[in-house]
């Protein structure tokens, strides 16, 4: 059998080099009369499972619970692809609330407890220095935060903070601590400095760390010299805690290009990569535009996509940056987790999509835009 490295979230599923070996043996048993070059082979390879978060919801944002394989539609360039299997993944104060679930067979003994947040600030005081109106907006996104964090946090979150400058700087690794994580968004608003990631600032025996797999000390600087490297290397750090994490990103917009319509282009050098990086490590962007509202600005579209690439969501036009923080709370408080076996030709890298709909018109329904195979 081929060995396969699953990941969750419509995940990256890498082709390894165990499935290479053994398809290649059977081969040259089959055919020891064929002079093929060694490590070549033909026919297919087949990928046991993808994996597939979907978030489902109603027009107000509450999940659904309940569904089924017959509840869901994903279809591969237009073909209906069969699942082998739905499972629905929820916290238990959902569960509690949910008597539909009763009736299906689960229990608050099947929650999964454990919810990943990482919030990153961008700190973009020149830009704020021209426009105090910018500068309030951050202030008051990052009072809310703090507000979000003593108040609608669960004790079973794990939460980690986070600024970017010139350079990634965790002002805060994962933890339930809330007195912590309200001081750390105090930090990541004025941009302090923390020095570096080094080993001794890392205590991964107490929990989930992003400080562990980020670079240490100077070379987290030479890694991270635009937001997109920031947000690669938080991607890939987070990549081997199991579950979905959600990354909420406050900024003004990500780095790009106008075409001749005023429309913008992110940059192939740094966009695609960083959300190959997000989605190949479970973690959806919800960006959220410090610009005012009724202010227009191209970079909004950066953001839009950004999150519609790794199933998060974009949110401009903020009066109250509670709303964001509840709502990302609220939709993540349940989750589907689809599943159903692929075959690739060998030897072939690419990216797939995949469309994910419901048999009810009426949900709305969260995925990522595909998968890649063959790496």
């Amino acid at each position: 059998m081929s060995r396969i490295m699953r990941m969750t979230a419509l995940g990256l599923i890498a082709l390894c080099g165990l499935g290479r070996a053994t398809l290649a043996q059977n081969n040259s048993q089959g055919n020891a009369s064929q002079e093929n070059p060694q490590g070549q082979f033909e026919g297919k390879v087949d990928v046991n499972e993808v994996l597939l978060d979907v978030l489902v919801t109603d027009a107000r944002g509450n999940v659904i619970v309940g569904l089924d394989k017959n509840d869901f539609v994903v279809t591969e360039n237009g073909k209906p692809v069969s699942l082998n299997g739905v499972t629905f993944y929820s916290n238990r104060r959902l569960l509690e609330s949910s008597p539909t679930l009763d009736q299906k067979g689960v229990s608050t003994d099947q929650a999964t407890e454990d919810r990943y947040f990482i919030l990153v600030f961008e700190d973009q005081k020149d830009v704020a220095n021209e426009a105090p109106r910018l500068l309030s907006q951050s202030l008051e996104a990052a009072k809310r935060a703090r507000g979000w964090v003593e108040s609608e946090m669960l004790p079973s979150d794990w939460v980690a903070v986070a600024s970017y400058d010139t350079k990634l700087k965790v002002q805060q690794d994962f933890t339930r601590d809330r007195k912590a994580l309200v001081a750390a968004i105090g930090d990541a608003i004025k941009g302090k400095d923390r020095e570096g990631n080094y080993p001794s600032r890392i205590d991964a025996s107490k929990g989930p760390s992003l400080l562990a797999g980020l670079p240490k000390g100077s070379a987290l600087r030479a890694k991270t010299s635009t937001l997109y490297e920031a947000l690669q290397e938080i991607a890939n750090s987070a990549g081997d805690i199991r579950g979905r994490k959600n990354l909420l990103l406050f900024t003004f917009g990500l780095p790009g290009r106008e075409d001749t319509f005023g429309s913008f282009v992110p940059d192939k050098r740094f966009f695609e990569p960083t959300v190959q990086a997000l989605n190949a490590n479970n973690v959806a962007a919800y960006t959220i535009d410090l610009t005012p509202p009724g202010v227009e600005h191209t970079l909004s579209s950066s953001l839009n996509k950004l999150a519609d690439d790794t199933g998060g969501k974009y949110f401009f036009n903020v009066t109250n940056f509670s709303t964001p923080l509840d709502q990302v709370s609220q939709e993540n408080n349940g989750y589907y987790l689809l599943s159903y076996t692929k075959e690739q030709p060998a030897g072939k890298v690419g990216f797939q999509e995949v469309q994910v709909k419901t048999a009810n018109p009426e949900f709305r329904v969260r995925a990522r835009r595909g998968y890649e195979y063959g790496k």
